[in-house]
């Protein structure tokens, strides 16, 4: 038993946050949670605690360094290549067929019932993330999402916009050497228009006059004026630029893009690009809501829509809205402020500007833009209020306080009440992805680096007699806790565990490092230990 008072002895830390502590040290992930896994063979059951994957340093750090880490390489990979990066097709594997085929059926049967199905799309929700684990790329469709009606719109380009000169694409994603031997990439900075004078701590001068409604609406539709400057630019540039950029916000809340991309263009050409590329937004009208929250619409089960509550008349749904619309509900431009570099690979400029690209994507918007005085507080407040108002997408519930009836509306959706990142406090409009990057950058996915970083580590081992086995995986069913489950480790434990694992893994790469390079364990001379 412990000496002291008591008091004294509440003031002693607990286990739990001396684990935590521990792991925050050696590089273990301080929230993971515990899955329970089952040999189908031995038929052992036992509980292996995952890594939670934040990205987020103030959630956890490790896991956010790790994070960083792996994009910073990604980044450094596919910057500066000099020959085109091998996009072989692979055959899909048979458990990425098979669960394809299963997604399928599932989905077929989920259409069946109306979509009232919980379970079924739970289970599609789980196939789709095994997926995602395995690699396969692109966006799949949604169970429940009806075909979209074709809408006609004019493609001639806007009056106010400069023309842009088109050459002919090539195939191709590596840029022109010069001399015989120089072949610079580009490093460019993109900012949104302004909305009104603002102070150096990025607050409105006149809040009254400061237009946030532009702001709230150009932050929700940055990405898609994003993919159309990467339009513009090829056409322009007459080859297939690759990128790798990053979104962030300013002191003044609104998004901006930094981008590493291969290749290099005149600066004049990279202004007029960005001058002359706009994002039309062909959106009903939503300028003044038509209910408030207080007296919103209500779900009709006969009628299968949202009505009025006064009236009863059913809401517009969405296709008619867009088919009235005559004009774009709102016009999107970068602004002036444009900012372009020539960058040479291998150089300490391109490391220096590799750190910047990924500077703060571990951390959250709010850690980003400063809220410490009452005036920025009231200025976010200000910016979060328009951005309740302002719909996200064709299916965001905000519709509803406008008279429209959004996409895959029903009786469990609350008007005004939309879960998306455009409308939480926390990101201010930022959009979902903070990291963008071209699918012919590194000929790569995220997990082909993370399995390059984690086979270094293995040949490195294995070249001083260590070999590290590869788990046999096809046996084991893994499972979520259920709450409650008295065999489960307590976290302490858990992290106590990772953390010896993770101490003999680093003796482990510390003696090959040794022997390979002669330098002394913990010496820097590479990324990739990380990883181990």
């Amino acid at each position: 038993m412990n000496g002291g008072t008591r008091a004294e002895r509440m003031r002693q830390p607990m286990a739990l946050d001396v684990a935590k502590a521990a792991a925050e040290k050696y590089g273990v992930c301080v929230r993971p949670f515990t899955m329970e896994v089952e040999d189908r063979e031995s038929f052992e059951v036992r509980y292996v605690a995952v890594p939670c994957g934040s990205t987020v340093e103030s959630v956890c750090g490790p896991c956010a360094r790790k994070a960083r880490a792996l994009r910073m390489a990604q980044c450094r990979e596919g910057w500066h290549l000099t020959e085109e990066p091998d996009l072989t097709p692979r055959r899909p594997s048979e458990d990425e067929t098979a669960l394809l085929t299963l997604r399928a059926d599932l989905v077929a049967a989920y259409r069946e019932t109306d979509g009232d199905t919980d379970d079924l799309r739970e289970e599609i929700a789980s196939v789709d993330a095994e997926l995602r684990q395995l690699g396969v790329r692109g966006r799949l469709p949604s169970p429940d999402a009806p075909a979209a009606r074709p809408v006609k719109r004019s493609t001639k380009r806007r009056q106010d916009a400069p023309d842009l000169p088109r050459r002919r694409v090539e195939k191709r994603t590596v840029g022109r050497e010069y001399a015989g031997r120089f072949r610079p990439s580009m490093f460019v900075t993109l900012t949104l228009d302004t909305y009104g004078r603002v102070h150096d701590d990025g607050t409105p001068v006149d809040p009254t006059t400061y237009d946030y409604r532009r702001a709230a609406r150009d932050a929700v539709h940055f990405a898609s004026l994003v993919d159309r400057w990467w339009q513009n630019l090829r056409r322009v540039a007459g080859w297939d630029v690759q990128y790798f950029a990053t979104v962030e916000p300013q002191r003044r809340a609104a998004p901006h893009l930094h981008a590493a991309f291969r290749g290099s263009l005149p600066h004049d050409t990279i202004r007029l690009v960005t001058a002359a590329t706009y994002h039309q937004v062909w959106w009903p009208n939503h300028d003044e809501p038509a209910y408030d929250r207080d007296h919103p619409p209500v779900w009709d089960a006969r009628a299968d829509a949202f009505v009025d509550p006064d009236t009863r008349r059913p809401l517009t749904p969405w296709d008619d809205a867009v088919q009235a619309a005559d004009e774009p509900a709102h016009v999107v431009r970068f602004g002036c402020q444009v900012h372009s570099k020539g960058i040479l690979g291998g150089t300490e400029e391109a490391g220096r500007h590799i750190g910047y690209l990924c500077k703060y994507l571990t951390k959250s918007i709010g850690e980003v833009v400063e809220q410490r005085t009452d005036r920025q507080r009231r200025h976010a407040d200000r910016l979060a209020d328009e951005l309740a108002v302002t719909p996200c997408s064709d299916r965001c519930a905000v519709w509803l306080l406008h008279g429209v009836q959004p996409r895959g509306a029903g009786p469990r959706t609350t008007p005004g009440h939309c879960k998306g990142r455009a409308h939480r406090r926390s990101t201010l409009g930022l959009p979902g992805r903070r990291v963008l990057v071209s699918r012919k950058w590194s000929g790569k996915t995220l997990a082909d680096h993370r399995a390059d970083r984690k086979r270094f580590v293995l040949d490195a081992l294995a070249a001083v007699g260590i070999e590290k086995q590869e788990p046999d995986t096809s046996q084991l069913v893994w499972h979520k806790v259920r709450p409650g489950d008295p065999n489960v480790p307590p976290r302490a434990h858990q992290l106590m565990h990772a953390i010896a694992e993770r101490t003999r893994w680093r003796a482990e790469y510390d003696r090959a490092l040794l022997a390979a390079t002669g330098s002394p364990p913990g010496a820097d001379v590479s990324a990739t230990p990380q990883a181990a």
